[in-house]
């Protein structure tokens, strides 16, 4: 198959998707008003709703990655306001596991990214600091300001990612997981680098797995 009718069936499937998971949207705008018509207040349909409605704007925003290459739009954001908003939806996985999230925020730095694939990306992350812990355990995701860089850092206490994986981890298909594509970890560096930021590895033991991002922070 040539290059060319893969990019063609791509971006039909990409526009397909797009109007299917669009009516998630429709819907969470008719329970809205629904809830505001009946004077229903319930704060964690409201999160649910909310979230909901900004992992579908994800989700188009990485649909679009399908029809174009250049599609980094990058704006003026804050590494507080990131951190913690990935936090929001990216709890979501924690399912039955009793996880405890740490937000360790000592800095919030403007810095220059494309909000949605900069989310994409630590929300992927505490994804996987999830699933790496069987049952129980922590997670702590921090925010602080070293030199001309902010640095994001997402660490956990499962299980640790072998010597050989460390070496790949970043390779396109390359994957520990049984179900898992090889491509989210990936996609997030290639991602991170087109915003001028760095995503690595830093040490992953029996004590403690962190990956890191650095990103120049804005004058």
């Amino acid at each position: 198959m040539s290059s060319e009718l893969i990019k063609e069936q791509s971006r039909c499937i990409a526009h397909e998707i797009r109007n299917q998971v669009s009516i998630c949207d429709v819907y969470c705008e008719i329970i809205k008003k629904q809830l505001n018509k009946t004077g229903v207040e319930n704060k964690s349909i409201e999160n649910a709703l909310e979230c909901i409605q900004k992992s579908v704007k994800m989700i188009n925003n990485s649909l679009i990655d399908l029809k174009s290459l250049d599609n980094i739009n990058p704006s003026v954001c804050y590494s507080k306001n990131l951190v913690e908003e990935s936090l929001k939806l990216a709890k979501v996985y924690i399912c039955d596991k009793k996880i405890n999230i740490i937000s360790n925020i000592k800095s919030n730095e403007k810095i220059y990214v494309d909000e949605n694939k900069f989310l994409a990306c630590l929300i992927n992350l505490i994804k996987n600091a999830i699933e790496a812990i069987d049952i129980s355990g922590e997670i702590i995701v921090s925010a602080e300001t070293l030199g001309e860089n902010a640095v994001i850092s997402v660490a956990n206490n499962g299980k640790p990612i072998s010597q050989t994986a460390q070496r790949d981890i970043f390779k396109e298909g390359y994957t520990t997981k049984k179900t898992g594509s090889g491509l989210g970890l990936y996609i997030c560096k290639n991602n991170l680098e087109l915003q001028n930021a760095k995503l690595t590895l830093t040490q992953s033991t029996s004590k403690k797995t962190e990956f890191k991002i650095e990103i120049p922070v804005m004058k």
